[in-house]
């Protein structure tokens, strides 16, 4: 019977971690994206989360580890969203390389838009030392998944990711979310007609 409640504790301070660490992201989050990152506080984020300093550093090593948090699970989203885009394509039958790719993009553009202010805190420049390497190697990756779906193009490849990055930028970045939209779907089609040219 002691042994029951041993583990019943143990899950109830799991999950109380797991509330704890949810908390602080939601938080930095929301303070990140109205301050930037070099201007916000660990004491407001822990405020904000209605936790301690003391739960921040148990969970994460400092501010710039709570945005590299925000920036991993947002890719993880992403990541997702444009996987379910692409096996969803392939299930009505579409093996086209090309319209799978832009199936995949579409999908990571509209996380972009579902997810706005939180992309843009990622394109503004405004984050950790050192975190452009962290984008830069993102991209690398996002270059070789693209890659799995056209064998030994490399150079299309590099073409197409980075006119979608660019994209992405502009629809993250403009203040008119509605020529920016128009702007995405106009460079999708010139993207899915680029092995044509």
């Amino acid at each position: 019977m002691s042994g029951d409640n041993i583990k019943e504790t143990g899950r109830g301070t799991s999950e109380r971690g797991a509330a704890t660490r949810v908390a602080l992201l939601d938080a930095a989050r929301d303070v990140f994206i109205t301050q930037g990152f070099a201007e916000a506080g660990v004491t407001e984020v822990v405020q904000r989360a209605g936790a301690s300093v003391g739960s921040l550093y148990h969970h994460f090593s400092g501010k710039a580890d709570l945005y590299r948090a925000l920036f991993d699970e947002f890719q993880d989203r992403q990541a997702q969203r444009t996987k379910t885009a692409v096996q969803d394509a392939r299930a009505e039958g579409e093996t086209e390389p090309m319209k799978l790719f832009l199936a995949g993009a579409r999908a990571y553009l509209d996380g972009c838009v579902q997810e706005r202010d939180l992309a843009a805190l990622f394109l503004r420049g405004d984050g950790p030392p050192g975190f452009e390497v962290v984008i830069r190697e993102r991209l690398r990756t996002w270059a070789r998944r693209n890659a799995s779906l056209f064998e030994h193009e490399d150079a299309l490849v590099v073409v197409i990711t980075g006119a979608l990055a660019a994209v992405v930028q502009e629809l993250t970045l403009s203040a008119d979310l509605d020529a920016a939209r128009l702007m995405a779907d106009q460079a999708l089609g010139i993207i899915g007609r680029i092995r044509n040219l």
